[in-house]
């Protein structure tokens, strides 16, 4: 089945090696989740692309049933998606995340 929605994420996540699905823009975010993974990201150095889902409704439904994952943000790290808030921060705390950025390749400062 041809899901054009899919096929945008798929290239997304293709041409990005970071991706943070999320609402609102990095310079602005418009959920305390979503603020909350751009500060994890912006500590470890990592650049990334912030997508924002509240501008396109079938993006944000869309997403969700990409990953079988019912809330934002949503993060990618070459293609694959890493988990949402709670799971970035305790990867984050436990060094995990920087580890992964690491094993896939992501410069992080």
């Amino acid at each position: 089945m041809n899901n054009p929605v899919f096929d945008r994420i798929k290239q997304d996540i293709t041409e990005n090696d970071v991706v943070l699905y999320m609402k609102g823009t990095p310079m602005f975010p418009q959920c305390g989740f979503s603020a909350a993974v751009v500060q994890v990201l912006t500590d470890l150095g990592v650049k990334f692309k912030g997508i924002d889902i509240l501008v396109d409704p079938s993006l944000r439904e869309g997403i969700k049933q990409y990953t079988n994952w019912p809330t934002l943000p949503q993060l990618y790290v070459k293609g694959e998606f890493v988990g949402g808030c709670d799971i970035v921060r305790e990867m984050a705390a436990s060094g995990e995340l920087k580890q992964l950025m690491s094993d896939k390749g992501v410069a992080a400062a």
